[in-house]
């Protein structure tokens, strides 16, 4: 009794045709969209506080890394300064010892 059923569903499953898969008709994205704009669809709340808090977050990393080269310049710039300055006096000590 399988036998038969799964051999009639074989048979059903051969006769189909390959049938082209159904498209839009033609120009309907395009009616899609027009109707879409003609709404007059405007952004929300949430999108435009998302909008400005993504603003907001870009100018602050932007100034912070800013700042942060600056301040890392400047430390080097100090503790160059003092390399220097210790090696000056090295230097003034060894040439007194070496007299």
């Amino acid at each position: 009794m399988k036998d038969h059923e799964i051999d009639r569903l074989l048979r059903s499953a051969a006769k189909t045709g390959d049938e082209a898969p159904a498209e839009m008709p033609f120009g309907f994205d395009t009616r899609v969209v027009a109707l879409w704009r003609a709404l007059g669809v405007k952004p929300n709340g949430i999108a435009s506080l998302l909008r400005r808090v993504a603003l907001l977050s870009a100018a602050v990393i932007a100034i912070s890394t800013l700042v942060a080269v600056r301040e890392l310049k400047q430390s080097r710039e100090q503790s160059n300064d003092f390399t220097n300055e210790f090696a000056i006096a090295d230097t003034a000590i060894q040439d007194e010892f070496s007299q």
